[in-house]
């Protein structure tokens, strides 16, 4: 079962600035309707649905509180209908700041869990309430955002690289739960973006070494991350499932 684009109803988590902007636009852009889930930037998330107009809406919760997003998805639903996709974009307070990293000598459980908790725990809590939806109307899809780390650790940022591992694996067993449903669950890996809040803090030579090493010779933008999400909720990739996507211009092959 597809559907087209415009007949879609579209929850991107963390939506409110860098990539999830980008993804909330790239949705608005081919008629959907879209919900802006945002935990603390409304002021970004309000001036972004503004701009995109009345079939998108801004939607606060912590997506970690299955009671918050449970209210969350009433109030969509009421607003745009109930949603058919979730972008799972959403992620813990991160700067890819090299120098300024935990190193594995001072790594604390705690970092390692505020990730986790927001990329796995995030994902858990959206696809548990939204599956009695799918179930009814034999059809959702599931996109969650990924990095090219897992494959190529080029920086050991050790507690976001492995909240991000960890998702992919969630995105792989919740594939083979949900299939049967008519729920597809795949995910979009990219590399260093440039550049959205997370990637400022990276030193501009390093932007220039990335480029240099990269096959299509430029880093890749939230814009074309944002592209490769629309594959996943498109009517032509109806028959994939439990994949993993590398949107980084060829950096990294896998």
């Amino acid at each position: 079962m597809s559907r087209p684009m415009s007949d879609l109803t579209v929850l991107v988590t963390g939506g409110g600035r860098g990539l999830g902007a980008a993804i909330a636009r790239a949705f608005a852009r081919e008629g959907a309707r879209v919900a802006v889930n945002y935990r603390q930037s409304r002021a970004a998330a309000e001036a972004l649905v503004a701009d995109l107009g009345p079939r998108a809406a801004a939607f606060e919760a912590d997506v970690t509180d299955a009671g918050q997003v449970e209210a969350m998805l009433e109030a969509i639903a009421a607003r745009l209908g109930a949603p058919d996709v979730l972008v799972h974009n959403a992620l813990a307070d991160f700067a890819f700041n090299g120098e300024a990293r935990s190193h594995l000598d001072r790594l604390t459980w705690a970092e390692m869990a505020r990730q986790l908790e927001t990329a796995v725990g995030g994902a858990l809590t959206c696809v548990q309430a939204l599956r009695p939806h799918f179930a009814r109307q034999g059809f959702g899809r599931v996109i969650t955002i990924g990095t090219n780390l897992v494959q190529n650790p080029v920086v050991p940022y050790h507690d976001y690289t492995a909240a991000k591992g960890a998702l992919l694996a969630f995105t792989r067993t919740a594939a083979k739960e949900l299939g049967p449903l008519g729920v597809t669950v795949n995910m979009v890996s990219g590399g260093l973006l440039r550049t959205t809040d997370a990637s400022a803090a990276t030193p501009e030579a390093v932007f220039d070494l990335i480029a240099a090493q990269t096959p299509l010779g430029r880093v890749t933008t939230p814009e074309d991350m944002a592209d490769a999400v629309l594959f996943f909720a498109s009517p032509w990739a109806r028959a994939v499932t439990g994949q993993n996507l590398i949107v980084d211009g060829g950096l990294v092959f896998g």
